[in-house]
């Protein structure tokens, strides 16, 4: 290792978390990783150093990652007895994750009071753009410090955003992006049911709707992939996706910012967890489909196992007869 090279601490092996410290090792770079759950590193054995706390990497790291979830976790794991703030080496901390802006707030005081900085910096793209290096970061703090923290961030992200030196900004570009995400799904399962019991073939529709005005990450992405094949497997849940809306009205209520559109959005995904349990956020068709009566289903896609959940799906390509309009 050359002299003076930094330490790079990763802390969070998620399904996200796991193939973005991949690309740093990958990368060639010094990693330390830690995991709550030991068995999640072993991947990473022989490869990078395995830390038994967050303090002992920050003892060991010159800058560190963290991806985990709740405001409560990421307390624990930066600022907690055991937390990466008490470790004599680390300068800088990058948060990864997706929060209320008041917690990186918090987070940045109390690091500031210990000589470290922090780089607020979540990401966007799925877990399959993790593995290949292609999320999109957007990320906010002093400019020194995006600066140090620049060339680890290209190992994950092909698109790096600074967006000032208000920690937090870049979490409510990370809220403004996934309200925008959930509701393009939500919107875009509810109207292809209606096109699928009007008689409307799944695929042909996407077709339509990817080369046209209604295009999206949904309906490029989440329905053929997901939806449609009944895999329900993108990676990202509907608790997480509620937490990440809770954190987007907190935002709103503090500047007095209406939002009745992304309440219809919350309330579909509370509806989805209520019925489907904590799952793949891909799910919210599932009340869906069992309110209009019809499954959104590709033709080869196979035996649903929940299915018997569901109202008997429509698969007649013609609409029901329609009854004739009264004149006055």
């Amino acid at each position: 290792m050359p002299q003076g090279r930094a330490v790079v601490g990763f802390i969070g092996l998620g399904a996200i978390g796991s193939p973005m410290a991949e690309r740093l090792v990958q990368g060639g770079e010094n990693v330390i990783v830690y995991n709550r759950t030991i068995g999640k590193t072993a991947r990473f054995r022989g490869r990078a150093r395995i830390a038994v706390s967050p303090a002992e990497m920050g003892d060991q790291a010159d800058i560190i990652f963290a991806c985990v979830t709740t405001a409560d976790s990421y307390r624990d794991v930066v600022l907690g007895p055991l937390g990466l703030a008490r470790g004599s080496r680390v300068k800088t901390y990058v948060h990864l994750g997706t929060n209320a802006v008041a917690l990186l707030e918090e987070l940045a005081a109390a690091l500031a009071n210990r000589g470290i900085a922090l780089l607020d910096a979540p990401v966007t793209g799925g877990v399959e753009s993790a593995a290949k290096g292609l999320l999109t970061t957007m990320a906010a703090g002093p400019r020194e410090t995006f600066k140090r923290a620049e060339p680890l961030l290209k190992h994950y992200a092909s698109t790096i955003v600074f967006l000032g030196e208000r920690a937090g900004a870049a979490q409510v570009m990370k809220l403004v992006n996934n309200v925008i995400s959930a509701g393009n799904l939500a919107v875009a399962c509810e109207a292809m049911l209606l096109g699928r019991k009007s008689g409307l073939d799944p695929n042909a529709m996407l077709e339509i709707i990817n080369k046209g005005s209604g295009q999206s990450n949904a309906s490029l992405t989440k329905i053929p992939a997901q939806v449609l094949t009944r895999k329900f497997s993108y990676g990202a849940g509907l608790g997480l996706a509620i937490m990440n809306m809770e954190a987007l009205a907190a935002e709103a209520r503090f500047h007095d910012v209406p939002m009745p559109l992304a309440e219809a959005i919350f309330a579909a995904l509370r509806t989805a967890v209520a019925e489907e349990g904590d799952t793949d956020v891909t799910r919210v068709i599932r009340p869906m489909e069992r309110a209009a009566g019809v499954t959104l289903r590709a033709a080869d896609a196979g035996n649903d196992p929940h299915a018997a959940r569901a109202a008997a799906p429509a698969q007649t390509e013609r609409p029901p007869p329609r009854k004739a309009a009264r004149r006055g």
